[in-house]
């Protein structure tokens, strides 16, 4: 899997675009829950007052305020406020202060001199103090002044009657507040800075200020931040799919290609490593499961992480207390996904050797149908298909299973945290050490939490059935394939008359313990036919193989005008080679389409003239598409001669200077077989023929037949010196023509 990574390289760029995407909408994310506590303790608790320190505060507050401070903060205040008179209207900030703060036209106020964060980040703490240090030595004195100072919400203080006791208190002297300012530093600062904020809305009230419209524009502006966070979320998650689908798509095109292109530089001893359908399932079904891989995993892999890390930070910087609740959920959820993978894992492994399987055997009973049909074999088929169908969905349903208890489960720990969450929560709450936007947002963060690793979850149980798809695809891309190009390769003559010779060529199968062919030398000569013949299995097929190199010789040499066939490309060997199998192999598509594999530029003359001499021009033309008649996939709507006679016809419109066929004549009858090798031998010229053939009428004409025994030559010379002297020779000629035909 890992060595795959490689395709990953051309799409680094984009990769790294989705990378930051991923960060952008992973902030995003992460900051919506931020807002929505700000929301519940600023927007709703706080009537959108932001902060404990007033921007304005009436001469009496302001004097209330200082009196339970230390001196160092009543310092610190006077520095940061100016008294402002009705009678300062040459203060540029006069009309602004006015706007904000009707109660200047008619009294002095102090206003804030600098209102900015650093500001209030320095004086929050301070006024957050001193208005507990007064609740504190007000609870002391255990008044009813102090029952309304310590109540929740500050709507119903009277500070006409704390006014009214100033002159008292300014008079004590600040040690006498030392024990209530002591007790106020045992307070939270939250919570410190909550109840001030209540003090500061009374100030605002006092100073004529619409506080109801504070709280409305402050959470207009907050709801409008987390209206565009999600904007910006949903776009990132859009560009983020269109990339990491276009990456996924273009390394399974890559793939695809790749292994495709492998497979066309196998020879036979490569394909019988690999069966068919095995080869067909890898580079469809495998690729598609490293391309729903790379979708899901460049999305989830990086940004459930990001996801996660970030949401404890986050939650861990609302509040600590609570930090074992998100270690719990963390634990129990790793615990279930070690069960997951203990039980399911194995099962993934096989369901793609299962697949194989099923492909398999589809293929073989779609392909051979007619024969089961005639041995009347459907039921066998069908049992043998229900095998392996059963087998692949109990091990389908059973990783389904484990996936459907799975989720329930998540959801249980999800809820159960939610509950947890709640529950310690509100006794924070109640202890006044905690806010209830804070909970919230740690609620929030929590499930982000869980529910990215719900997602790393998902990942880790695809990433090993993707794993498995990348090792088999990774195992044809190794395959080294035995027959390759010379590094510095020779090139062949272009003269038109071609010697083809056997130079002592031994050849024996990968693994096998003996050659198949032994000592093998002959040579075809241009304008001539060179014949083979022997028993089933005496090495014919095999020998003409060596000639395209679909097997590499083990001893001996095979010579194209002298030169070594290995010291050249295949694709210039193949060049002057017209191959006609024994099978005949058409492609999807027309017949026209068919015939110009073999020369694309061919002209529709030289496609009438090969369908002539291959005598397939009665069929072709009874047809009313002639040339234009759809071939379906494999040839199966033309039958086994038109087939041969096809493919016969696709090899001459190549026009090469070899001819190999390969027992191409089989299905044709003696009529057609006669007519066929008569036009082939005035239409090949001074090509190099080479025949395998079964039957004697077909060879005997040729001006060298081979005759093969177990792999050795045991006769060579034209039909008549055979019948001579070759006795393999002579038993398959008695066995195929009269006693006439043998003494003519």
């Amino acid at each position: 899997m890992i060595k795959l990574s490689r395709y990953l390289k051309p799409y680094l760029g984009v990769l790294f675009i989705t990378l930051v995407l991923l960060f952008v909408q992973a902030i995003s994310d992460l900051n919506l829950p931020n807002y929505m506590s700000d929301i519940v303790n600023v927007g709703i608790q706080q009537n959108g007052i932001e902060h404990a320190t007033p921007e304005a505060i009436s001469e009496d507050g302001y004097t209330l305020m200082t009196t339970f401070m230390t001196a160092d903060d009543q310092q610190t205040v006077a520095d940061n406020y100016l008294l402002m008179s009705p009678e300062d209207t040459s203060n540029p900030n006069y009309e602004s202060t006015l706007e904000k703060f009707p109660a200047l036209e008619t009294e002095s106020i102090y206003v804030l001199t600098d209102p900015t964060a650093e500001t209030f980040d320095t004086l929050d703490p301070i006024f957050g103090e001193a208005t507990w240090t007064f609740i504190n030595y007000m609870r002391s004195l255990d008044t009813g002044a102090a029952d309304a100072s310590a109540s929740e919400s500050m709507t119903d203080l009277d500070f006409t009657q704390i006014y009214a006791a100033l002159p008292m208190l300014t008079q004590l002297p600040s040690s006498t507040f030392d024990e209530a300012r002591e007790q106020a530093a045992q307070t939270p600062e939250s919570m410190q800075i909550q109840t001030a904020v209540q003090f500061t809305k009374q100030f605002y009230i006092e100073l004529g200020v619409d506080v109801g419209a504070i709280q409305n524009l402050y959470i207009l502006k907050i709801g409008a931040l987390m209206l565009l966070l999600s904007l910006i979320a949903a776009l990132a998650s859009i560009l983020i799919g269109f990339f990491s689908a276009r990456i996924a798509a273009g390394v399974s095109q890559n793939l695809r290609q790749d292994v495709f292109r492998k497979v066309q530089c196998f020879s036979n001893t490569e394909f019988d490593k690999f069966s068919t359908a095995s080869l067909i399932t890898r580079n469809t079904n495998d690729i598609t499961q490293i391309q729903t891989m790379l979708i899901m995993g460049i999305r989830i892999l990086i940004y459930s992480p990001i996801l996660a890390i970030g949401g404890i930070i986050m939650a861990l910087r609302r509040t600590t207390s609570m930090g074992w609740i998100i270690v719990v959920a963390v634990v129990a959820i790793m615990l279930l996904i070690g069960v997951v993978f203990t039980v399911a894992m194995p099962r993934f492994k096989l369901i793609q050797k299962l697949v194989d399987k099923l492909n398999l055997v589809t293929r073989e009973s779609l392909t051979g149908l007619m024969v089961v049909r005639a041995f009347g074999n459907q039921k066998f088929e069908e049992n043998r298909f229900d095998a392996v169908n059963k087998d692949t969905t109990a091990n389908n349903l059973f990783v389904n299973r484990v996936m459907v208890f799975m989720m329930p489960t998540m959801m249980f720990i999800m809820n159960g945290v939610t509950l947890l969450v709640v529950w310690v929560g509100a006794q924070q709450i109640a202890d006044a050490a905690m806010q209830v936007g804070d909970m919230m947002a740690f609620m929030q963060y929590t499930m982000q939490i869980i529910f990215s690793f719900l997602m790393m979850s998902m990942m880790f149980i695809m990433i090993p059935r993707a794993a498995v798809s990348g090792d088999r695809i990774q195992e044809v891309l190794a395959v080294k394939p035995s027959i390759v190009d010379p590094a510095t390769p020779k090139e062949l003559p272009m003269n038109a008359q071609t010697t083809l010779e056997f130079d002592h060529v031994s050849f024996r199968y990968e693994g096998a313990e003996e050659d198949v062919l032994h000592d093998i030398s002959f040579a075809a000569k241009p304008g001539e036919t060179t014949a083979f013949i022997g028993s089933t299995g005496s090495g014919k097929s095999t020998l003409i193989n060596l000639i395209p190199r679909f097997f590499d010789v083990t001893a001996g040499a095979v010579k194209i005008d002298g030169l070594d066939i290995r010291e050249v490309t295949q694709h210039d060997l193949r060049e002057k080679i017209g191959y006609i199998p024994q099978k005949g192999v058409l492609f999807s598509g027309t017949i026209a389409s068919n015939l110009r594999y073999g020369n694309q530029n061919a002209s529709d003359d030289d496609l009438a003239l090969a369908a002539q001499v291959a005598q397939a021009s009665d069929f072709i033309e009874g047809s009313p598409d002639g040339f234009e008649r759809e071939i379906a996939q494999g040839g199966s709507n033309v039958s086994g001669g038109q087939k041969q006679r096809l493919s016969i016809a696709r090899a001459l419109v190549r026009k090469p200077d070899i001819y190999i066929f390969d027992d191409s004549f089989s299905a044709l009858d003696y009529k057609t077989d006669v007519a066929l090798r008569r036009a082939l031998k005035e239409y090949t010229g001074n090509s190099t023929v080479l025949i395998v053939a079964q039957r004697i009428n077909t060879i005997m004409h040729a001006e060298q037949i081979i005759v093969l025994d177990h792999g050795r030559i045991v006769g060579k010379g034209t039909h008549h010196e055979l019948l001579k002297s070759c006795a393999t020779y002579q038993e398959i000629a008695s066995s195929q023509l009269s006693e006439e035909e043998l003494n003519i």
